[in-house]
Parts: structure tokens; sequence; C-alpha cells
């Protein structure tokens, strides 16, 4: 791959300055930190240059977090060295970074919910006036800031109130206000739909002209292709490689990321329906997020529901699954009718719906692993005696079996499941709906937030249960995921479906012109055939 440029240097000696260089910002060299047992960085080199947006691209576990956390200060190295603008760097906190210009919005927010906007924006600098804060040049610097970059918040409502697009909005502020040199940006997109995301993309490349220098972090390859100059590829803590992001395929990089040959990154999935195992007729919700929607699944196949973001496709399997309430139509599951299901009851006929919000509706982050895979099945005949007493012996070799069968890893039962990678923490969020006697599988954003490899193991899971009969579901806002796993798709715009395709009919083209309303010449003409 003559394309590939190495970037990494060897750790230098000692930590004498280096002579200050016109293109490099920031560097780092041997960076280590072990926590325990685990060696998170490892020799670590990496550089930024002025006025460029650098991805860092790794699996989770890479050592990406540590990385940046070493460069916000919000961590110290065990050993090595970093250098800004040619000087020896070393921070002692976070405010000790943002004083030297460097600032970061990480994918868990460091915001006070109690608080307002205002007094979280400027929370730890706030204008004084001698002891007292001066609260009218605070609203003032406040204001100011907001209407600079676009974001359109009321400064008096808490924190608490606020959607995660809000939220990160809040949290952006707080890191531009610093006025910083080298900006660090975590998963910035995870929770905005498309026109947010462009509205983020479109300031990135404003700091960008501005000088600004930003390290990037993402899983998605669409927009490290949108926004990105270099990538530094990291996997087991070490550097493997900074690329040129024009000249570099996406092949190359998953190789590079996993250590691994690139092979087909979307499994081919035998289909081979069966009995209709799901049916919706002229269903609609009671908030009008649903609307008379018609669909069926049957066993043996992988059907997708896709849509822009906020378009309703999350919430038909909201619906089916008794999640957002049903005003008229009717579900059937393997030919019986539900008229108002539940959560309760729809496992109870075999169906489990897998949320796009692992952290918040999935799991229990501060309980043990175990505890989060059995939960559905406690009251089932192999892991309890007549509903109340607790098989535990049982209970351990299921979850055993099922973080086994879902290659979590390394699997700690007893572990909190916090502590997982994103990519785990999915894994386990799926062992949890395996443990019951489920036939019908939905899945709201099954890849999310989780890296290539995990990813992998996702697709693998979704084609082992199409291929043993059941029937999938897969509701997702990654066009190239939906269009490559699905049998069938349908195509969800304002609650409605708009179209269906079978799969000798599924094109890019056709699903996004269902997208925004537009006419599609091939389709068009294959129907007045």
């Amino acid at each position: 791959m003559h394309a590939l440029v190495n970037d990494g240097r060897h750790a230098q000696s000692d930590a004498a300055p280096l002579v200050t260089d016109p293109v490099t910002l920031f560097r780092v060299e041997g960076l280590s930190k072990r926590f325990g047992a685990v060696q998170a960085l490892n020799n670590m080199s990496f550089s930024l240059r002025r006025g460029e947006v650098h991805v860092l691209f790794g699996e989770n576990g890479a050592g990406k977090s540590t990385l940046i956390n070493m460069i916000a200060g919000a961590l110290q190295p065990d050993s090595g060295q970093m250098w800004l603008d040619g000087q020896p760097l070393a921070l002692r906190d976070v405010q000790d970074a943002r004083r030297h210009g460097i600032a970061a919005m990480f994918q868990e927010f460091s915001l006070a919910p109690t608080l307002s906007v205002e007094e979280n924006i400027l929370l730890g600098a706030e204008p004084r006036w001698g002891i007292f804060i001066n609260l009218v040049e605070r609203r003032q610097r406040v204001r100011a800031a907001l209407k600079h970059f676009g974001f359109d918040l009321d400064l008096k409502a808490p924190v608490s109130r606020l959607s995660r697009a809000q939220q990160q909005m809040v949290e952006m502020a707080k890191a531009l206000l610093t006025e910083p040199k080298l900006l660090i940006l975590d998963e910035p997109t995870a929770s905005l739909s498309e026109k947010e995301t462009e509205a983020l993309f479109e300031l990135v490349e404003s700091l960008r002209e501005q000088g600004v220098s930003i390290i990037y972090i993402t899983h998605r390859i669409k927009e490290i292709y949108r926004i990105s100059d270099r990538i530094t590829v990291m996997r087991d803590g070490k550097f493997i490689s900074t690329v040129e992001t024009a000249a570099v395929t996406e092949e190359q990089l998953v190789q590079l990321m996993t250590g691994r040959t690139f092979e087909a990154f979307y499994p081919e999935i035998f289909s081979n329906p069966g009995a209709c195992l799901l049916s919706l007729q002229g269903v609609s919700s009671s908030d009008g997020s649903v609307r008379e929607v018609d669909l069926q699944v049957c066993a043996g196949e992988v059907v997708g529901l896709a849509g822009l973001v906020g378009c309703g496709k999350s919430e038909i399997g909201r619906a089916v699954f008794g999640l957002v309430p049903i005003s008229d139509g009717q579900v059937r599951v393997e030919g019986e009718p539900s008229i108002r299901p539940s959560p309760r009851s729809m496992l109870d006929r075999g169906l489990v719906y897998i949320t796009s919000d692992r952290r918040n509706e999935g799991l229990m982050l501060l309980r043990p692993t175990q505890e989060n895979i059995t939960l559905p099945a406690l009251h089932m005949r192999g892991l309890s005696r007549a509903g109340c007493w607790l098989r535990m012996g049982n209970e351990r070799r299921t979850a055993k079996e099922l973080g086994e069968r879902m290659r979590v890893r390394p699997l700690a039962l007893d572990g909190h499941v916090g502590r997982y990678s994103g990519g785990n923490q999915q894994k386990v969020l799926i062992a949890k709906a395996l443990s019951r006697d489920t036939r019908v599988f939905i899945f709201d954003e099954p890849t999310v937030g989780i890296d290539v490899s995990a990813r992998v193991e996702v697709y693998a899971c979704i084609k082992a249960l199409a291929e043993a009969g059941n029937a999938v579901v897969i509701i997702s806002s990654d066009l190239p995921e939906v269009l490559n796993l699905s049998h069938r798709l349908y195509v969800v715009r304002d609650g409605r479906i708009v179209d269906h395709m079978e799969k000798t009919e599924i094109t890019e083209s056709r699903v996004l012109h269902g997208f925004f309303g537009t006419q599609c010449s091939a389709h068009l003409e294959s129907s007045h055939d």
C-alpha cells in the first residue's frame, strides 16, 4: 500500500524542546499508560498539523480514549513526552490543558444537569466582579457565543431537560469558549440527526479555516472521508500508521485497524422464507408517529426498515413491542392478533425488540453482566423453581453460554456492564434477547457506536438467526447496512410506508427517492410495466 504514510517516530531519549515547526502544532512521542495488569497505551507516537482535522481510528480498546484523556490533561502518562508549539508539555489537569489552548468534548458529557445552559457553559470560568460572579457579563458572553456558533438554546433551561443533541451543543460551546488551538471531538455525531450532523461539519470546517487543529474520533467510515485530512490507526494501544485520507481505501483502513485481511464486510444471508411470523395491518400510533402501516416478516428472512432520522421507523418497532401505544390497526405474531401489545406480552409470544439506546433503555450499567443477560428469563422454568426460587447454577451457565456465543471479550460475568466497550455492551444486549425462546427479532440501529470488528460479529449473529428460521427486522439509519443485509426493504417517511422492495429491486437511488419523496425514473418505468 504505497499510499500509506508511516508518521510514527521512535521515542526520543530525552525531553529536549524541538525546533518550532511551522506545520506541526502538537506531537506525542513514546506515550505509555498502564491500568493494573492492562497496558492501555504502549509507546504511542502521534503528530497533529496546524489547522487539520485528524481522525483517530481503531477498535474499542485500541487506546484512543486513553490517548485523548492524556492530551486533555485528564490522565498523566507513565512515560513518554508531549510537545505543543515545539515546547515540552506536562499537564497537571484539564484546567491546565485549557490554559494551554487544549479543549475536549468527550462522548460522555461533563455537564451539571440541575444547572441552566448559561451556568454550565461558563462553569468554573465565570467572569467575576471581585468575589462575586458578574451575571450580566456572563449572560452576554454566553448569548454571543451561542449566536456565533449557531446554537439555538434557551439560556435558562436546566440541562437535564434538553435533548442529547442540545446537551452536545452546550458541551461544544463550553469547549469553544476557551478559544482552543487544539480541539478534541469524541464521537460528536453519535446522537445527532443528519441535519444536526451537517451543521456540526460546517462548524468543524469553519474552525479548520480559522487554524484550529482538531482530533476527531468516530467509528463511521463515511464520516471519516467527509471531514478528515489524515487518519492515525491504532491497535492494542499502539501506533499502526498515519495515512492521508484521500489516499487510502475503506478496505485498507479496515486491514490496518484489525490486522486481518479484509473479507466481505456484509455477509451473504441465505433466504428461505417460511410462514409469516409478524404482520402489521393498518397500525397507527396514538401520538401520530406511526400511520396506517402494513408490513409482513416471514420466518427465515431479514426485512429492513430505512428512513431518515425522525421518519418514524424506530417508532414502528417500538409500537410492535408495546412501547408506543397503538390507536388503530392490529399486530399479529404467528397469526395471533395483539390489539394492545406490551413488552411482557410480546416477550411471552416470542418477539423481542432490541433498543437503539442500550445505555438508558437496554442495560443496567451498574449491575453484573450475568444479571443483565438473564433478566428476561429469570421466571422461566430452567432458571427458577415455581417462578420464585432462582436456580443460580443454571443462571450462571446460561449467561456464560450466551456471553460466549456473542463473543463478549473479556467475558466477566460478575463485572458491571458499564465497564465494557460499546461493542461489548451491544453484544450483551443481544445475548439478553437470546435468553428466551424467541422467533421474531427487531433490531433498532444494531451497530450504532460500535467498531468494525463488533459490527462484523453482530452481522454474523443476524445471519445465524435468519438462517435458523427466525424472522429478523433491521431498523437502521446506516444506508449501506440496510441495503446489504435486507432480503426485503420498506422505506419509511413521515410515519408511513412509502415503498416496498424485493431483494432484486433494492437500489440506493430508489431508497433515497423514497426518503425525500421524489420520483425515481426506474421505479416509475417498472410500475408502468
